[in-house]
């Protein structure tokens, strides 16, 4: 029998407050708060961050409790104390309107795990209280966290009953053999490292479509029918990387069609459900389609098309997995390359099942940045669509690899077993191939100078974040037992240093790391950025404005509204009532002419090709989410030149940023597109800037 977290905190008792000085938890609090507040506006929140927000969140819960039932201390110094806890929990919550998904771990009957039981015995400790040992937990079964939240919806339960024998299907079976020359080999590391030595294009041989006309008014182009043709000739698993602007939702809804694949279930990111329904009534009208909003009670369960987005699937796990589905699609699938996370896991729990009861699902995973950081973000795709498992390839592909009669000590495995993969189902078509009639996209950089008292106070943030880097440095080596000696600056060191700065840096002062200088810089640049789009806008029509913080969009807006320019906005926090508005505003009424998006929030899933400039005006920290952005307006459909105009703060950080995105871009040109670019290593951006900063500050002292 497997353990498993209890709901809820648990209760955790404590000894009586240690002498450790009068500054208890509050304290330790909120450092390890404006820790997760910090990675949330670098726009990614790690698996320990969100273990960390919530064994805050039960803390101030508990904290507040015991202050207001302590009788030892007058009424001021419990007002004092319950001020201070509210800042925490203030916190708390901007935190997670960054990043939705928090909310679920702060329910009462959130899944607390032993990860977070044991840091939670920490913070205590480090407050001055001596945590007492909990009761044993039960022995209970395993189960998926989360699934105590678990609901089903009537409309289910109504199909359920009138599907009662609903039976898998295991029509079409081949089984491959799982024992050969290759079956004691580790084979995961070099099928991945198989797509860091490049070579030709990352494309499955596609059958050519005999038809690519649907109805009037409605054609294919002719990459998106081979999809189709390929579906119909029976392959059932894609990775369908186009670029992005492609029409990959016609493709998965088509090659559904072609396949049989219904019902269908469409696993997306919040931002598109709508528009999944939008496209289905489009390409395949015939196919009715629902959307699982919260708890699912407005449903159709009878609908040939299922839309879930990835906040919820926790709530629907149970029954999508016996729901009866032929197809999966996951769209943006980069958003499961961490498998540690909940919807990493209910998306590969969902594909595991489909693939018990049927054995020839239709399984497409779509997205065109498929690799963000690292060549390894393929493992939970290729896992996803049944190509392997945790430790080794998959029945299917295992015997491809056999066939290629190498090992992974011949150089020509590498090769053969990147061809292997490809012909699994991968799909990758560039616009430039494909789409010629797109025309020509271009990066513009518009160096702005910086207020003259902001500019002086981020260029000083700078120097002393060089200062304190280049002090650790000395220390470092003054500390060096070894005896080795490097002529000049030792590299190897630098990027040491500069790695325990990109760790620790979060606790420092937020003016003086990395993050909290880019978003200074943000904020500095913002009514530039906007004055610029407003130009834009008096003179050549319709622009697409971008930013990562919400204070840049409110001070883009502001300005707009200054200048009588009338604009939309998409955000994360809107309903997709309010969101389908604002593009519809946008797109249709000529005289919106800006609409002010969040990257996170409008990178992904919708068209605004009515524009053909877009302004930049925070930059992305990978070239993935900056090309999604630019993708929105270059795309199908789109008629003009398009220029993405990127707002560079000059003399300072930010145009050493935007070089490091730009060369990290190489990544998914080598391991997809057949580039001989270097890959600039799966090495964050954030690293190689403290890495410049440092070795530029000690080439000018002379080292």
């Amino acid at each position: 029998m497997a353990r498993r977290g209890q709901r809820g905190s648990g209760g955790t008792r404590t000894a009586p407050r240690q002498q450790r000085g009068n500054d208890g938890i509050i304290p330790v609090l909120a450092k390890a708060v404006r820790e997760v507040e910090a990675e949330a506006e670098r726009g990614r929140i790690r698996p320990g961050s969100r273990t960390r927000f919530q064994v805050i969140a039960l803390l101030v819960r508990e904290e507040r409790a015991r202050v207001k039932a302590d009788a030892d201390h007058g009424e001021a110094w419990r007002d004092e104390q319950l001020r201070r806890l509210d800042g925490v929990a203030t916190i708390l919550a901007k935190t997670s309107v960054r990043d939705p998904s928090l909310l679920a771990l702060l329910a009462e009957d959130a899944v607390v795990s032993e990860t977070a039981r044991d840091l939670k015995r920490d913070m205590l400790k480090a407050g001055g209280f001596e945590p007492l040992d909990e009761e044993p937990e039960p022995e209970v079964t395993a189960v998926v966290p989360g699934r105590e939240r678990q609901v089903v919806p009537q409309s289910v339960i109504a199909r359920q009953l009138a599907n009662p024998f609903l039976v898998p299907d295991f029509s079409g079976a081949v089984v491959h053999p799982r024992t050969g020359r290759l079956s004691s080999w580790e084979l995961l590391g070099p099928l991945f490292r198989s797509f860091e030595y490049g070579g030709k294009s990352s494309c499955m041989q596609l059958p050519e479509p005999t038809n690519s006309h649907i109805r009037d008014g409605l054609d294919l182009m002719p990459h998106q029918a081979q999809v189709v043709a390929a579906a119909a000739e029976g392959h059932r698993t894609f990775l369908l990387a186009d670029e992005p602007g492609l029409g990959k939702t016609a493709q998965a809804l088509l090659a559904a069609e072609a396949a049989g694949a219904f019902p269908l279930l469409v696993v997306v990111p919040n931002v598109v459900k709508a528009n999944w329904a939008r496209e289905a009534n489009i390409w395949t009208p015939k196919r009715p389609a629902t959307i699982i909003h919260g708890d699912g009670d407005a449903i159709d369960g009878f609908a040939d098309i299922v839309v879930v987005n990835y906040e919820v699937l926790d709530r629907h796990v149970g029954w999508l997995g016996s729901f009866g589905f032929r197809g999966m699609v996951v769209d943006e699938a980069h958003f499961i390359k961490n498998k540690s996370s909940q919807r990493s896991q209910h998306a590969l729990e969902l594909s595991a099942r489909l693939r018990q009861r049927t054995v020839r699902p239709l399984l497409m995973a779509l997205t065109g940045t498929p690799l963000i950081n690292d060549i390894e973000d393929f493992r939970a795709i290729w896992q996803f669509l049944g190509w392997i498992g945790d430790k080794a390839p998959e029945a299917e592909l295992m015997s491809r690899l056999e066939e290629t009669g190498l090992t992974p000590a011949e150089p020509a495995f590498y090769a053969a077993a990147r061809s292997a993969v490809i012909d699994m189902g991968i799909v990758r078509r560039r616009k430039v191939d494909v789409a010629k009639d797109i025309p020509a996209r271009r990066i513009a950089d518009l160096p702005v100078e910086l207020d003259e008292g902001v500019g002086r106070s981020i260029r000083e943030a700078e120097r002393v974040l060089a200062a304190r880097m280049v002090k650790r440095y000395d220390s470092a080596l003054a500390a060096r037992t070894s005896g080795v000696t490097v002529d000049g600056i030792d590299h190897d060191l630098v990027r040491r240093v500069a790695g325990w700065e990109r760790e620790d840096g979060d606790s420092s002062d937020s003016a003086e790391n990395v993050f909290g200088m880019m978003r200074r810089i943000g904020q500095a640049k913002a009514v530039l950025a906007a004055d610029y789009a407003a130009q834009l806008a008096r003179n050549v029509g319709k622009v697409v404005f971008f930013a990562k913080h919400v204070d840049v969009m409110d001070a883009a807006e502001e300005l707009f509204a200054q200048r009588g320019i009338r604009s939309s906005s998409i955000r994360g926090d809107q309903t997709p009532k309010a969101r389908t508005k604002a593009i519809d505003d946008f797109v249709n009424d000529p005289d919106v002419a800006v609409i002010v998006c969040s990257l996170s929030a409008a990178g992904v899933g919708i068209n605004l090709q009515v524009s053909s400039n877009v302004v930049l005006s925070e930059l992305s920290w990978t070239d993935a989410e900056q090309t999604q952005a630019i993708d929105r307006v270059h795309r199908i459909g789109q008629e003009m030149p398009v220029t993405a105009w990127r707002i560079i703060a000059a003399q300072t950080i930010d145009s050493k940023i935007a070089e490091l995105i730009d060369s990290k871009a190489g990544l998914a040109a080598r391991a997809l597109d057949g580039s001989d670019e270097e890959v600039s290593s799966s090495t964050d951006v954030q690293l190689e800037a403290l890495v410049a900063l440092l070795t530029d500050a000690l080439e000018a002292r002379g080292d």
